[in-house]
């Protein structure tokens, strides 16, 4: 056998990547195709052979015909002005047929027709506005930039052009060490998918296999924190400098350079916008120190330059936390997947040699000496994109993380974390055999599980979506926010030169000034941030909300109309009493009871077989079981016995004495079921069912809805009587207790109600939803597996009613805030622009310090509702982010450009 061994320089693990080619005549079973190195020192660096490839067509691209909808995550998406403005920029683009970008997901969805362009140029154009894709970069495994840029005939600086041109990729990097590293869109759609398979492998010349990896390529909010960062001590020399009196040409000449390199990031976004015809808030403050600098106000320009830096970026990650906060809702499933490999990964001993734990051979590196090594347990695992699992597959779920597909377990067990789709608030034990869906959270692990289902195939794909478009629905308030900034903004933009040219003509720096405070971040994200926040809270509860606007209804909710069965009751009949005719023995009759229903899966037969187990009886032989009309009958030794409803008994010929007449009679006036037993065409006994047991809850329900002043009425299609007597059992006046209507009785029922009130119905989501459809808020009791999530605009899980006070609860908490941002980001603005116009001040920095921190102030107090009014945790946590991620950002600057020799 002809071996060859390739060693790749360090990566960013700190490993050698090193791959061992196996030449031979004969074949060898399953040979591994990539070798990681565990040793920690680096091999010497050697220049690996460019291959000897054909050269192919660089103009390929593989055709792609159709309008494909995709999506991912953003950086530095952290207001809904920056949205509007994405999304203004996305139009403009012929490939682009519909767009949505959303600041509280910090997501885009486009469709795209990538016959009128590629998907990278859509990426493009966001990271040029300072959004660029927050998804993984995948490397290519096994192939070299500079053997696919020979085999494409295009020197290796124009390869990164030829990959983004190909369907699915959203960016590609070819990295110092010859790597090639792209960033794919998820996708669900397999027609996009393969066509990207089929594309990167024309490309690279072999099948495309990858690998999660690390790019030392600076984003777009690194290069801020840089930037701010450098500015900082140019500032303190500049303080310094004034203060101790000095106004020279040497001021300019230190501020400059930290003004251009501090403010890089935003003059770069806000060239972009303008070529997007956009007016960003970027624009306004790189006007602004632009001014500044004209003006020679350098260390206010300075600290607009700083403030800017550092605040954007707090700003985001606050809402970055935020957004985490929210997460685990049923609201996405997740990107990537740890699929486990069929075959074992070659491991480097530290005695750097190379063994293979499935063929059992050792290979000695530079000329060592062969070492045994232990084979590896337990198999290797590598983090894909989600789009390249397949039913099959199998992959390892860990503790605390969202599952990625449905699977059947074959390895380990756990908890499951089923609160978001039924509300039990602890986890459900799972083991081998059992399947787990997607979407969930394994509480406790790890699992290893064989994929059943991905993507629209999962098992809750489709209420997944709902929950997921419903937390995006912007609320009715925030239409008309919007309507008002439309119209404020270009009124201070054009109003400040009224102002400046009236008012202060020989002071165009008021202009800079207004410009400043009239960016409406904090206005705009005054109602969104504190719904997502809420109707995450309620996910999390297993609550699903169809948006804001469902919310801002609960809120307002004085008159709630519950229907009986399901909602305050179980539904569930048990058995009442048994009565026996005279001189009948009750345990033979139970036995010939429980014999004639041990087969069915009628409520009554359940509740018979339930009772019986509970006595300890045990069932009859009964032959020649069948069914009749309205029960059910059959041979017990040589009698005919039959198990049927009392008001059928006649034309089936069954006699019932006296005392079994009168039980059924009252059975009927109490609203109980009863079923008859018969004997030879002689009743023997009667057992009565309660139709519903009280849910544990009810009568709290009542006592607290109106001790919110809410008013309560019981809507039931069973017998006056009965709901009387259950409305007193709950602590209900007998006169907001009505029974006998229909479902259409009920739809006029709650139209008349809501005539003179906000009313929520309360009901299954089934026979009553006309009902649900005609109230102001309908509430479908059940759970996201049974319930039609179309019926109503809120699901409750159905076991605790008590859910429905703290919904009511969380709703007039969401709106308390969703007033107090309003009233505070408006006030803060209005403010601002009358002290301008004042003179109170005539610092830029004041403004941008005070308009920043307004933001972060109103994402803060949004986000008090995910964290069950914790916001003061969340902003250290962020203020720590902010020091760790600046840290970080310098750390790649070293490594990128400043590398050790040691590297």
């Amino acid at each position: 056998m002809n071996s060859r061994l390739f060693v790749r320089p360090m990566g960013d693990d700190g490993h050698d990547d090193v791959f061992l080619s196996l030449e031979d005549d004969e074949p060898v079973p399953s040979p591994p195709a990539a070798i990681q190195t565990v040793a920690p020192a680096p091999a010497p660096k050697q220049e690996e052979a460019v291959l000897d490839a054909e050269v192919v067509d660089t103009t390929f691209v593989e055709e792609v015909s159709g309008s494909f909808t995709v999506s991912w995550p953003l950086l530095g998406m952290d207001c809904p002005d920056c949205a509007a403005k994405a999304m203004g920029a996305l139009r403009h683009m012929k490939q682009v047929t519909e767009s949505n970008v959303s600041a509280t997901s910090g997501e885009v969805k486009v469709s795209v027709d990538l016959e009128e362009g590629p998907l990278s140029e859509v990426s493009s154009v966001l990271r040029s506005l300072g959004h660029a894709p927050d998804v993984e970069h995948h490397e290519l495994v096994g192939v070299r930039a500079k053997a696919v840029a020979h085999r494409n005939g295009v020197p290796v600086a124009q390869l990164e052009r030829l990959l983004r041109r190909q369907p699915g990729v959203l960016d590609a990097e070819v990295s110092e060490d010859d790597r090639i590293l792209v960033q794919l869109v998820a996708s669900a759609e397999r027609g996009l998918v393969e066509a990207r398979e089929r594309a990167l492998a024309h490309v690279t010349g072999s099948e495309v296999k990858l690998t999660v990896a690390t790019s030392n390529r600076l984003r777009p909010d690194q290069w801020r924190l840089i930037g701010g960062g450098i500015a900082l001590p140019v500032l303190a020399l500049v303080m310094i400098a004034e203060l101790l009196g000095y106004h020279g040409l040497l001021i300019p000449i230190l501020a400059l350079p930290g003004v251009l390199i501090g403010g890089l990031q935003m003059f770069k976004e806000a060239i972009a916008s303008l070529k997007n015809l956009q007016m960003g808030f970027q624009v306004l403050t790189s006007l602004a120190v632009l001014g500044a600098g004209i003006l020679g106000m350098w260390e206010e320009a300075l600290i607009v330059t700083i403030l800017v830096a550092f605040t954007a970026h707090l700003e985001g990650d606050a809402l970055l936390k935020a957004r985490e906060a929210m997460q685990g809702g049923l609201d996405r499933l997740p990107r990537t997947a740890r699929k486990v490999n069929t075959s074992q990964a070659l491991c480097l001993t530290p005695e750097m040699s190379i063994t293979t734990p499935k063929v059992g051979f050792s290979l000695p590196m530079a000329g060592g000496p062969v070492l045994p090594t232990a084979n590896q347990a337990q198999p290797a695992t590598e983090t894909v994109p989600i789009d390249l699992i397949r039913p099959g597959d199998r992959i390892e779920i860990r503790s605390g993380e969202l599952i990625p597909a449905d699977g059947r377990i074959v390895e380990g067990k756990g908890a499951l974390d089923k609160a978001p789709l039924t509300g039990e608030s602890v986890p459900v034990d799972v083991d081998v055999g059992d399947v787990i869906e997607a979407g969930l959270v394994l509480a406790r692990g790890p699992v290893v599980c064989e994929v059943v289902a991905v993507g629209d195939a999962t098992r809750l794909s489709g209420l997944i979506d709902a929950v997921h478009s419903f937390r995006e629905a912007p609320p009715r308030l925030h239409s008309g926010i919007e309507k008002f900034t439309a119209i404020w903004v270009p009124l201070v933009l054009f109003g400040a030169f009224a102002v400046w040219y009236f008012m202060f003509p020989d002071n165009w720096k008021i202009i800079l000034l207004l410009w400043v405070v009239s960016c409406p971040c904090a206005l705009l994200l005054a109602t969104p941030v504190p719904h997502a926040a809420a109707l995450s809270n309620a996910a999390h509860r297993g609550v699903i909300v169809r948006g804001g606007d469902a919310l801002e209804r609960m809120a307002r909710v004085n008159h709630v109309l519950l229907d009986k069965t399901g909602t305050l009751t179980s539904g569930r009949p048990t058995v009442g009493e048994v009565v026996m005719g005279k001189q009948r023995r009750k345990e033979s009759a139970l036995k010939i009871m429980m014999g004639l229903e041990s087969r069915s899966s009628h409520p009554y037969a359940l509740a018979i077989v339930d009772h019986c187990e509970a006595l300890g009886v045990k069932a009859a032989s009964i032959s020649a079981l069948h069914d009749i009309d309205a029960g059910v009958q059959g041979t017990f030794g040589s009698s005919e016995v039959a198990f049927v409803r009392p008001d059928k008994a006649e034309p089936l010929g069954i006699e019932i004495e006296a005392g079994l007449q009168e039980a059924f009679l009252k059975a009927k006036t109490d609203g109980n079921g009863a079923s008859l037993l018969a004997k030879d065409g002689q009743a023997i006994a009667l057992v009565t069912f309660i139709h519903d047991d009280t849910r544990d809850g009810s009568a709290t329900l009542i006592a607290s809805l109106h001790d919110r002043s809410v008013n309560v009425e019981i809507l039931s299609g069973d017998h006056q009587s009965a709901v009387s007597e259950f409305a007193r059992s709950v602590g209900l006046a007998e006169s907001a207790a009505h029974g006998g209507l229909s479902p259409e009785d009920k739809v006029k029922w709650v139209k008349a109600r809501s005539a003179s009130h906000v009313t929520m119905m309360v009901g299954d989501g089934f026979n009553d939803a006309a009902a649900l459809a005609v109230a102001d808020v309908g509430v479908a009791v059940g759970t996201g597996e049974t319930v039609n999530l179309e019926a109503a605009d809120i699901l409750v899980p159905g076991d605790d009613p008590r859910m429905l006070t703290e919904m009511i609860d969380l709703a007039r908490q969401a709106q308390r805030t969703l007033m107090q941002n309003l009233f505070f980001s408006v006030a803060i603005t209005v403010t601002l622009v009358f002290a301008v116009i004042q003179q109170w001040y005539d610092q830029l920095w004041v403004g941008v310090l005070i308009h920043e921190a307004s933001v972060i102030l109103v994402i803060l107090n949004g986000a008090r509702l995910a964290q069950n009014g914790q916001a003061l945790p969340l902003l250290k946590e962020t203020l720590k982010t902010m020091v760790d991620d600046t840290k970080q950002a310098f750390a790649s600057l070293r490594a990128r450009y400043l590398p050790s020799k040691a590297a």
